[in-house]
């Protein structure tokens, strides 16, 4: 196990991907660490030999929960386990008083929103706004309002400060997705009573890690509908029912860890929890800016950058000149990340003719 007492700086962490020049996708999907290589790899040898066993993957859900607990800002009583975001948010979603309304953003990712649409039939009502206006749309009449720190669309940060002061104003619960912040932005997530996030992205983790955190006032407020055998008090004798006492924390929202993704998961999130969050942002919005410059775009201080592309020629551009960028809602993605360098700008910009 790594020391994690220290910092580690940018390039550093940039030395112990495997590869990276040319790939500008990290908001679909982080590329691997050496060390989560090799350690994928030593869990397949241990499964092939029959050494693995559930109490050592315990081991390692827990090793990940106190490396994401360091990097998001909260004690790792306030952090639960899971697989998907939109399952976690389900449980908000359900908590949701017969005819609450709940505010979201326009366009944000449909694992914030749809679970909270599938509960209308109790009369619960979603308002979608524009991001810059999320904040006006809190009232009195709010129940919740969730969303996104960065936009998955368009890598918009979106305004966390005013959203939280309107919230707290009103005493709305908050739900924040962190999805596309997590790894690349810093991220404190004690300032929300919920948030949410899949580690396959900016963390760089095999997919099927996910992570929520919880506030008292989430803890008082939810109910672990989604509660298993992984979410009692006493994980090994909470296999059988009918009688269960659940944990105390926010343990009582973990669901069974995919076990194959989390020793991966582990390895990542102990390099990340090292990481200056602002150092690691200000080299990629850095990036983000430099190609904005290049390519005549607004400044858009943002680590994924983006404009229209409904045609989707500047996308088939780049990938023609071996570049890995996305597209979403009709507009092209530039991601950059810890492995990137003005290199990959150059390249950006050569591949669009500019």
């Amino acid at each position: 196990m790594q020391d994690t007492s220290s910092t580690i700086s940018v390039a550093d962490a940039a030395s112990r991907f495997a590869s990276g020049t040319g790939y500008l996708a990290a908001c679909t999907m982080g590329l691997p660490l050496a060390d989560t290589l090799a350690a994928q790899r030593d869990d397949l040898e241990r499964w092939t030999t029959g050494s693995r066993s559930p109490v050592d993957y315990g081991d390692v859900v827990e090793q990940a929960r106190a490396s994401y607990a360091r990097l998001v800002g909260v004690p790792v009583t306030s952090v639960a386990v899971g697989s998907q975001t939109s399952a976690m948010v389900s449980v908000v979603a359900a908590a949701a008083p017969d005819g609450a309304e709940v505010v979201c953003v326009d366009g944000d990712f449909s694992s914030v929103v749809y679970p909270f649409l599938q509960q209308a039939h109790r009369g619960v009502t979603v308002r979608s706004v524009p991001v810059d206006e999320v904040a006006e749309a809190v009232g009195p009449g709010t129940w919740c309002v969730a969303w996104s720190a960065v936009q998955s669309a368009t890598g918009v940060v979106a305004d966390d400060a005013r959203i939280r002061a309107a919230a707290a104003a009103h005493g709305v619960l908050t739900v924040c997705d962190v999805t596309q912040a997590a790894g690349v932005l810093p991220v404190d997530a004690s300032s929300w009573d919920v948030s949410v996030g899949h580690a396959y992205k900016w963390l760089c983790c095999p997919r099927g890690a996910a992570f929520m955190t919880l506030s008292e006032r989430a803890l008082a407020q939810l109910r672990p509908v989604q509660a298993g055998w992984y979410a009692g008090d006493s994980v090994w004798s909470s296999c059988y029912g009918p009688a269960m006492q659940l944990a105390h924390d926010a343990r009582a929202f973990d669901v069974s860890p995919a076990w194959p993704a989390w020793p991966g998961a582990a390895a990542a999130l102990e390099t990340f929890a090292r990481l200056d969050p602002a150092e690691t942002w200000a080299h990629a919005s850095g990036l983000g800016d430099e190609l904005c410059r290049r390519l005549d775009l607004p400044d858009q201080h943002q680590a994924i950058v983006t404009w229209a592309d409904p045609d989707g020629r500047a996308a088939a551009s780049m990938g023609e000149a071996g570049l890995t960028v996305s597209a979403r809602a009709g507009r092209v993605r530039v991601a950059f990340h810890l492995w990137n360098t003005s290199e990959d700008v150059e390249a950006v910009v050569a591949s669009l003719g500019r």
